[in-house]
């Protein structure tokens, strides 16, 4: 099987996606999204092979398994009050997936293997729309498979991590510019397409158990940068006038999915109630331009400069009873756009972002995980500065609002 047929099975499993800040997406597990997306000081599944590799070796059972997925409700709409436009994107249900298993090597060492989403977007506007020069349509996609080796240096630290191989595609669409059309007045665009793009990176993670009420953790993602190379470009409706070559045209181009660090703690005050806290620093500063080289000679030169940000996240757990544990949390997600940068192919602004979800066991081994994100996003009046025609730098400004309703649904088994 081609690693390109590999990446097409696998988005239609995974579906498109929506993201948080910049285009991450924060959908890595039900138990730990329901409690605000904090994860990094807390034993309780394996989705610690996202959250934290180094706590896998603290989990009891002999086998554990995390499944889920999440249905994606989003609504982005963006207006130009001075000119009276308003545009809203395309409001596309998708459903992202998530998968973990761990197994109890010994009472030292345990192994794992995750599949997971961290990186991806989606957004469509009505085509020939204010900023279709910017952006018709984008679908990114980015699937992590990490194998994850933790172990127990005593009874109070372990460590863990493994490697990251990546697989990336991006489908992406613009008009040539803001005015030029074919002879049947049809806008002149170019889309470009490539899938099964491969990369490698790592997860390494420390948890540390100081007594029974308290847990340390410490997670490093480390930064990985997707390169489509020879890619397909698609020119389309191009006046028979135009100067060029553009058949059989390929391109290049470079995009960062940046490091992450996370530390956080835990504390159990009882046989019922836990809380955590959690600090990410996301590397954005990484993404300083998206350029496109096409092999026809043209550059598409579109500048970034993405800062980096710190997000905090604050959950909680009650164990109701043997049946019934809830969960509940809220996380603020800091955007990495500056103004005078803020494209519409990622228009995110800071978000606050509220979760519950509940764990129903329906037996020793098996359990029903629900959650529920709500994601509210700042609105903001913004621009991108840096858009170049014949010479000339054309400012985009509008005001961008944004939301997101995202229920969530999963199963975990243990032995």
């Amino acid at each position: 099987m081609t690693q390109r047929l590999l990446f097409l099975i696998i988005t239609i499993v995974f579906g498109h996606f929506s993201y948080a800040g910049g285009y991450r997406i924060a959908l890595q597990g039900q138990k730990q999204l329901a409690m605000g997306h904090t994860g990094v000081a807390v034993i309780n599944s394996s989705e610690l092979i996202f959250y934290n590799p180094g706590g896998l070796a603290f989990i009891d059972t002999q086998f554990t398994a995390s499944i889920g997925a999440n249905a994606i409700f989003s609504d982005i709409n963006y207006q130009d009050e001075a000119l009276g436009i308003f545009t809203g994107a395309e409001n596309k249900t998708s459903f992202p997936f998530s998968g973990y298993a761990a197994y109890k090597l010994n009472d030292w060492a345990s192994v794992g293997l995750g599949i997971y989403t961290p990186y991806g977007s989606q957004v469509a506007y009505p085509r020939d729309w204010a900023g279709s020069h910017l952006v018709n349509s984008i679908e990114l996609v980015s699937v992590f498979i990490q194998p994850t080796l933790s172990i127990k240096l005593n009874s109070k630290m372990s460590i863990g991590g493994g490697p990251i191989f990546s697989l990336s595609g991006v489908n992406f669409n613009r008009n040539l510019d803001r005015s030029t059309t074919d002879e049947n007045g049809n806008r002149s665009n170019v889309t470009i397409d490539q899938g099964g793009i491969t990369a490698w990176g790592y997860n390494i993670g420390m948890f540390f158990k100081p007594n029974e009420k308290i847990g340390v953790g410490v997670n490093y993602r480390s930064e990985i940068r997707v390169k489509a190379e020879d890619g397909t470009a698609d020119f389309r409706n191009l006046p028979a006038t135009l100067p060029g070559n553009f058949d059989n045209v390929t391109f290049n181009a470079t995009l960062p999915l940046p490091a992450e660090l996370t530390v956080g703690m835990s504390y159990q005050f009882n046989e019922k109630w836990l809380v955590a806290f959690d600090i990410n620093r996301t590397f954005w500063s990484a993404y300083e331009s998206l350029d496109i080289f096409f092999s026809n000679g043209i550059t598409s030169i579109n500048p970034r400069n993405y800062q980096n940000t710190t997000n905090y996240r604050l959950g909680l757990q009650y164990v109701a009873n043997d049946k019934f544990t809830l969960r509940g949390g809220y996380y603020f997600d800091e955007s990495p756009i500056l103004n005078g940068f803020f494209s519409p192919e990622t228009p995110r602004s800071d978000s606050n972002n509220f979760t519950a979800g509940i764990t129903l066991n329906i037996s020793s081994r098996l359990a029903i995980d629900a959650s529920v994100l709500y994601s509210y996003f700042e609105e903001v009046n913004a621009s991108y500065d840096f858009y170049q025609e014949n010479g000339q730098t054309i400012p985009f400004e509008g005001f961008y609002t944004n939301s997101s309703f995202v229920p969530g649904l999963g199963l975990t088994y243990n032995f």
